[in-house]
């Protein structure tokens, strides 16, 4: 009977300490920062430097060499289409230009007298006076003369073309771009005298931006511009590069937070081409989510926390973000 008492007593003391025990305190939600995506609309965008260009430019040049005796246009100014723009010293191409003139009416001279020999050895020879190798001699002179001449007369069309070319003329309506020859200078035979553009754009880096049509009267070719891009299309959603996480299969996710109950979630997300800040965002989150924005490689899937704003303010309810009670209390 004795031993039977102190079992009881033992069994009570078990039972009592087991409902005394406590189940175990659930931790602590912890802060963590997060933003909804903005849109790109009204957000700074990226400047680059540049300089009003044009779309199509014609660098000009003499065909020959020579000194620039007259430079007749500036940069800036708008030319037509056969327009003289500069003279090189045309004096050594005009000798040259006479010579072959001289030599092409010395070849002719000598042409018509051969075309005469062989006339008259070919009457001679139809009377058998002269042999027929006299005449075959006659006919080669006339030929030979009859090919000096024909070289006379290209010779003197090079010397013409070489006068001409002394002349700068635009090949086409536009505006001089830029010079890069004085009067005075001596050039050489393509070397860039004008460079002719036809209409005007931006260009930044290796990327050319055009300029809307209303605003070609506003802009001067060579002057400086700046050019605003923002990355994505406008209107989409970004958020910033702390906030995307990649996985080791190199896939783009976010936390999302819950509003009902502060869990995280791994969200997928597609983004766009990243930004010096920000990221845009294709899909995967709207514009309502919270996000975490910094520290995400520090959670895990599921786990409460208490969202705040940049100024440490909650953004939930508290009761949103208050972990879940354990179940199976003793007592």
């Amino acid at each position: 009977m004795k031993n039977m008492r102190w079992l009881g007593v033992g069994v009570l003391v078990v039972v009592l300490a087991a409902c005394g025990k406590q189940a175990a305190e659930p931790a602590a939600a912890i802060p963590v920062l997060v933003v909804h995506p903005t849109t790109q609309d009204g957000q700074a965008a990226a400047a680059y430097p540049g300089e009003v260009r044009a779309r199509q430019e014609s660098p000009l040049s003499f065909r020959v060499g020579g000194n620039l005796v007259r430079r007749l246009v500036d940069a800036g100014e708008r030319v037509k289409k056969g327009q003289l723009l500069a003279e090189l010293d045309a004096a050594d191409y005009a000798s040259q230009a006479a010579a072959s003139q001289a030599q092409l009416a010395a070849a002719e001279a000598d042409l018509v007298r051969a075309r005469d020999d062989q006339k008259r050895y070919a009457k001679l020879a139809e009377d058998q006076l002269v042999s027929r190798s006299a005449l075959d001699q006659q006919t080669a002179a006339f030929k030979a003369a009859q090919g000096q001449a024909n070289a006379a007369r290209a010779n003197l069309a090079v010397a013409r073309n070489q006068a001409e070319y002394a002349q700068l003329r635009a090949p086409a309506d536009g505006v001089i771009a830029s010079r890069q020859a004085e009067a005075g200078q001596v050039v050489s035979a393509g070397q860039t005298v004008f460079t002719l553009a036809a209409d005007a754009q931006a260009r930044t880096y290796a990327t050319r931006v055009s300029l809307a049509p209303e605003a070609l009267s506003e802009v001067e070719l060579g002057q400086s511009a700046r050019v605003f891009a923002t990355a994505g299309r406008s209107g989409a959603l970004q958020l910033p590069l702390a906030a995307v996480l990649r996985g080791s299969d190199g896939k783009a996710s976010v936390w999302v937070v819950n509003p009902s109950n502060g869990a995280l979630k791994a969200t997928p997300v597609q983004v766009g081409a990243y930004g010096a800040q920000a990221v845009p965002v294709v899909s995967g989150v709207g514009a309502t989510d919270w996000v975490v924005a910094a520290g995400g490689h520090l959670l895990r899937e599921g786990q409460v926390v208490t969202p705040v704003d940049r100024q440490n303010r909650p953004v939930l309810a508290p009761s949103a973000a208050k972990p879940a009670p354990a179940a199976g209390k003793g007592h």
